[in-house]
Parts: C-alpha cells; structure tokens; sequence
C-alpha cells in the first residue's frame, strides 16, 4: 500500500489508541533496503512507536518484524523528538495485542 498524502502529520502522537509500554528490539525495512534494528517503545492494535532513524522516509511504507509476529505493514504517521509513531495497514487482531501486551509485562 502506497503513502496517503495528507495522513503524516507531527501531531498525530497526540490521537492515540491504548497502548502498551515496552522496551522490545525489533526490525524494520522500507522497500529493497537493508532491515535496521530499533527499538519498540510501545504498541496498539492499531500501531506502535520506535526510534526514528535518519534514513527513513516518512512518505514510505515500512515493514516491521516484531519478534513471534508475522511481518506487518505500516505507514508513518509522525515523527517527533527521535521516535515516530506508525499505523499498521491492518489492525492487530484483539488476542494478538493482548498477548504482546502480557509478554511485555514479564
């Protein structure tokens, strides 16, 4: 799925779902480019937040590989003071979220 002009927007961190800390590593990837390591701060059925990197394009599409996920599809919904916050093409099915949430809080 392609970028929808006009949905980045730096306030967009202050609209957000429940969410649930974490401190896990994990993998992104834009593209045919190199997957890089950051670090998820916290998640949502509908997204998440990471660490900004320098070489991410806020227009593109991402890939995110959440260790005992499937590979997941996200957009770039804002970026602000070294993290961004991105949507998840497809919400996180309700058991899933909860179950990340639980590993998290171990």
């Amino acid at each position: 799925m392609n970028y929808q002009p006009g949905r980045y927007d730096e306030n967009l961190h202050l609209q957000r779902a429940p969410r649930a800390p974490m401190s896990l590593v994990c993998d992104i990837r834009q593209g045919q480019r190199p997957w890089n390591t950051v670090r998820l701060h916290n998640i949502s059925e509908t997204g998440f937040c990471i660490d900004w990197l320098p070489a991410i394009e806020p227009t593109r599409s991402l890939w995110i590989r959440i260790p005992g996920l499937q590979l997941l599809q996200a957009h770039i919904r804002w970026k602000q003071q070294g993290m961004m916050g991105c949507e998840f093409v497809s919400r996180l099915y309700g058991p899933v979220f909860e179950h990340i949430a639980r590993q998290a809080g171990t």
